[in-house]
């Protein structure tokens, strides 16, 4: 019987069952496995994915919807893979289109390499903006001062969730809740009382990813990574948004490398919503 064309393949969506083979995709296109935010991201989202006939997957992604439940105000594309073996014959376009007309009049985003730019740019998405990523061993200098940090606590979650829904411009509960399970470290910052700012560090093969990282101004930012940062022996890998230059300055004299540049693109909406100045990094990439 022959082998049906990749046209044919049905586009189905992924469940937790499918993680090890999102994994073995992401190690055959040369990516981290990373298996716990694939774990991460389709819980808190939705995979969607074409098999194989001769097993595993031809492609894959995930879309995460953040806002209202049945009308999301905003949907963060990631993931998005195509297996090499069937690179550069459609796929990924078919998947990317099937994707941005399910989500019908939901603006969207994602992260572009370069080499994934042209598709995106090629289906109506538009460059907004970029994000540095970085690497390497944080060195401890002179902490900020005046600017408390603490571990978070239980008591603390109503607090982030609402910081966080004005500095990222819409409800992303479903993701939050998830960081105290999916995070190593899920840090505070304070001024006299009150919640200004709060960073996850999470576990990524051999790193942990700082973010969220959102705060009241570059100082905060610098004391929750700085804190973060003393309480772990592995290095840091984060994603900052290229205007906050002071910070990203700061971050490369205390040791971290710069690693790659991202492309910040939306479709149908010409920035994305909420407080910039606020939010430093992502929590992945992957869903913003």
């Amino acid at each position: 019987m022959p082998t049906p064309s990749h046209t044919a393949l049905p586009i189905r969506r992924l469940t937790h069952r499918d993680l090890t083979a999102c994994a073995d995709l992401s190690e055959d296109r040369g990516w981290p496995r990373e298996e716990h935010k694939w774990g991460l991201l389709l819980s808190a989202g939705q995979g969607y994915g074409i098999d194989d006939p001769d097993g595993g997957l031809v492609s894959a992604c995930v879309v995460t919807e953040y806002g209202p439940h049945g009308r999301p105000a905003l949907g963060a594309i990631g993931m998005v893979l195509v297996a090499e073996r069937h690179a550069r014959q459609g796929i990924g376009r078919r998947l990317m289109r099937h994707i941005v007309a399910l989500m019908g009049t939901t603006p969207l985003t994602l992260h572009a390499t370069p080499n994934g730019r042209p598709l995106y740019e090629e289906l109506g998405f538009k460059t907004t903006g970029r994000a540095e990523m970085l690497l390497g061993h944080f060195t401890p200098g002179e902490p900020p001062s005046g600017i408390a940090t603490r571990a978070a606590t239980a008591e603390d979650l109503t607090s982030i969730i609402r910081l966080d829904e004005e500095v990222f411009g819409t409800d992303r509960t479903h993701v939050i809740t998830r960081l105290p399970a999916f995070a190593d470290q899920l840090r505070v910052a304070e001024d006299e009382g009150r919640i200004i700012g709060y960073a996850a560090a999470w576990p990524n093969m051999d790193t942990h990813v700082v973010g969220p990282l959102i705060a009241r101004d570059t100082e905060t930012a610098k004391a929750l990574l700085a804190s973060l940062a003393a309480h772990t022996d592995r290095p840091l890998r984060t994603d900052i948004d290229v205007r906050h230059d002071e910070l990203l300055a700061w971050v490369k004299a205390h040791g971290l490398e710069p690693v790659a540049f991202n492309s910040v693109m939306t479709y149908g909406i010409t920035e994305l919503p909420g407080d910039w100045r606020r939010r430093f990094a992502p929590l992945t990439v992957a869903a913003c």
